[in-house]
């Protein structure tokens, strides 16, 4: 009975973040597409380079001020399972890119503790991530509006 219990707490959890990530999504949305910055919407593809894993991912960035930025990610994984977590990324402009860094602990289920580096312009965004078990790339842009 406990093993069902932690099941159905992990499950909410995830169904949980998901449907906050939707939220933000269609919120993010009916702002107008930033020409400058890089908050609001992205999607693209995330990528595992130590193995074949591979699917898509979508991300609302908003400002946190003093270099920082809240980047809540939502990926799928064997376009069967998804999940949705938050990272601060912390950083500084250079030019017309932003360069940034961040750690999440995405709990040992997950692979535990993730390590982001990468860079934002107003139209793309590139990361890496490092953690005990994966390693990758997350490849984003502006999404199409319709």
């Amino acid at each position: 009975m406990k093993l069902t219990w932690s099941t159905l707490a992990a499950v909410a959890l995830i169904l949980t973040g998901c449907s906050s990530f939707n939220r933000e999504w269609r919120a993010a949305g009916r702002e107008p597409v930033p020409t400058e910055g890089i908050g609001g919407r992205w999607i693209g593809t995330w990528q595992n380079t130590n193995n074949t894993h591979r699917d898509t991912m979508r991300a609302v960035l908003k400002e946190a001020g003093n270099g920082r930025y809240q980047a809540h990610f939502h990926a799928r994984y064997k376009r069967i399972f998804s999940f949705a977590y938050t990272v601060e990324l912390a950083g500084q402009h250079e030019a017309d890119r932003f360069r940034f860094h961040g750690e999440s602990d995405l709990g040992k289920m997950a692979g535990g503790v993730y390590q982001y580096n990468g860079w934002a312009s107003a139209t793309n965004f590139y990361s890496t991530y490092d953690s005990k078990y994966d390693v990758g790339t997350f490849t984003l842009h502006r999404p199409v509006r319709h």
